[in-house]
């Protein structure tokens, strides 16, 4: 793609870093690699200066090795999250019923579902917006996605006591926190995928409230919160009936609770 000298990579880079992008040279490239044409570079530089998310602007995000669409307005999925993902690879039966709660863009799901040998895949979000983008992602891997709030929108009589591994990526920054994040993800991202209520674990509440119903005997719920949350959403799991632990990756600031559903009766 012909540059003007105005768009060179060595005047992105300045104007990046000028706006206070850390990784001015990769984001650099990744605009330039992805630019259709001028015009669009133009676009998308801007775009980025104002204060988008770089997936925003690319339109992409990769997640695990792969790249997922990201529409404006959806969480980004963060390279945190990929813990999560490889701590359900290691307990996903090779075959698997998979459902991917507050989905966001379905790169979870997806991921999840790319390393597996066969996946039955559902996905559930209540922003439309999500649900789109989700959609584009998860169909790609055969799988469903639905709109609607938490469980509500799933097929209960296709699902229910059937899913071996149920990703729940719920918000959960405290409500008095969300002026201190980032404004790319205050000003950008959907509030309902980040607000978690007064101490951050109100959805999750809810999740693990009707997990044991969804999970297979043997299955498990995942999902990721903070260091400090994490010894109340254990006691919230062991109360759901559930078996609670914590993994966590000291390389990715990762904290991943897993609950899995006891083999007997229940």
């Amino acid at each position: 793609m012909p540059l003007s000298p105005s768009f060179s990579p060595s005047v992105i880079v300045t104007r990046l870093r000028a706006a206070g992008c850390v990784f001015a040279e990769d984001e650099a490239d990744l605009l330039l690699s992805t630019a259709r044409n001028p015009a669009h570079l133009s676009a998308m530089v801007d775009r980025r200066i104002d204060g988008l998310p770089l997936e925003h602007v690319l339109g992409w995000a990769e997640f695990c090795g792969r790249r997922y669409t990201v529409d404006p307005g959806v969480f980004v999925p963060r390279r945190r999250t990929e813990f999560l993902v490889r701590q359900a690879v290691a307990l996903a039966p090779s075959q698997a019923v998979v459902v991917d709660l507050c989905c966001g863009t379905g790169a979870l799901g997806a991921a999840l579902a790319a390393c597996l040998e066969r996946v039955e895949l559902y996905a559930a979000d209540v922003d439309p917006a999500a649900v789109r983008c989700a959609r584009r992602n998860i169909t790609a891997v055969g799988g469903q996605v639905y709109q609607g709030d938490l469980y509500a929108p799933l097929p209960a009589a296709t699902l229910r006591g059937r899913v071996d591994v149920l990703l729940a990526n719920v918000p959960y920054v405290p409500t008095e926190e969300i002026d201190l994040l980032p404004p790319e993800a205050r000003i950008h991202e959907a509030r309902v995928a980040l607000d978690g209520g007064a101490d951050g674990l109100d959805v999750l509440r809810r999740v693990t409230a009707e997990a044991a119903r969804w999970l297979a005997p043997g299955g498990h719920l995942l999902f990721e919160t903070s260091e400090r949350q994490a010894p109340q959403a254990v006691e919230t799991v062991a109360r759901d009936g559930l078996v609670p632990r914590v993994v966590t990756s000291d390389e990715l600031y990762a904290t991943v609770v897993i609950g899995t559903r006891g083999r007997g009766r229940g």
